[in-house]
């Protein structure tokens, strides 16, 4: 299927999901809200691809949300419309805008960000709900919104806090600067800076390759785990990881990763079963 804003690559497990419109610096113009969430729902219910790498072209890996999102709310062509009801609207558009980066956070597999050059306003919003990012030399974030005259909305306030510590989110967050890459590795944001746009991204890849290899049921575990104990107690998380294991672990994947292991050769695991639910 051909996007405006995305080329989409399924190779050997892993799905390249690479921004294409290097020339307008990747903005998020309102094709890209519904473009993403339809690409990366149809990657998890499909069940062949085991991790997902969102990448970028050109200079930038995105100038964060274009000004035709505003535009077209369709807010403005309503004329006259009762206060309630219109902020009503305005706040759905936002949950609607909200839930293109949160199926990132309910995909089945891992998504990892490679950034080259500025990862700007929505941007940070993106890269948030990965579960891991990678970035350039060059690469550097920062919340714009606050440099606009508005509050981030999409999803960086959220997960940010849960990514690097809470002051320096703050400090980013009221005064708009630059976090350059030396600093968002020493943060915690990234977990590693690459020299150039070609080494980030086989870089990236390569990584994903890796998390292909393994049982991609123990993977999405791993995943489930991970995010509900971000979000709940650590008595919470203990409880309902007992609860998972009790009716998702299966010795099979197991034992074919200690057979593979003796016999010197690599695992072979079966694909997650397809499904049509809507993320």
């Amino acid at each position: 299927m051909t996007y405006t804003c995305f080329d989409v690559d399924v190779s050997a497990k892993v799905a390249h999901v690479q921004m294409k419109r290097p020339e307008a610096f990747n903005s998020m113009v309102p094709e890209f809200w519904t473009e993403l969430p339809e690409i990366v729902q149809s990657l998890d219910a499909d069940g062949e691809a085991r991790a997902i790498v969102i990448s970028s072209t050109g200079k930038h890996f995105t100038a964060g949300m274009d000004l035709a999102v505003f535009a077209s709310s369709g807010l403005e062509s309503q004329g006259e419309v009762e206060t309630g009801r219109k902020r009503a609207e305005l706040r759905r558009n936002v949950l609607r805008l909200q839930d293109s980066f949160s199926c990132l956070d309910r995909a089945r597999m891992p998504v990892l960000a490679a950034v080259q050059g500025g990862c700007i306003g929505g941007g940070v919003d993106l890269v948030s709900a990965c579960d891991m990012r990678y970035c350039t030399e060059n690469a550097f974030f920062c919340i714009q919104e606050i440099n606009i005259g508005m509050t981030a909305d999409v999803g960086t306030f959220p997960r940010l806090p849960h990514v690097m510590p809470q002051g320096l989110v703050r400090e980013l967050a009221y005064t708009g600067r630059r976090l350059p890459a030396a600093e968002a590795r020493d943060s915690g944001l990234v977990n590693q800076v690459y020299k150039d746009h070609d080494a980030l991204v086989e870089g990236v890849l390569g990584t994903a390759a890796e998390i292909a290899t393994r049982s991609p049921l123990a993977v999405w575990g791993s995943k489930e785990m991970l995010n509900y104990a971000r979000d709940h107690t650590i008595a919470d998380g203990l409880d309902y990881i007992a609860t998972w294991q009790t009716g998702m672990f299966q010795p099979a994947d197991m034992a074919e990763a200690f057979a593979a292991k003796k016999e010197g050769r690599e695992a072979e695991f079966a694909d997650l079963l397809p499904h049509r639910k809507k993320l």
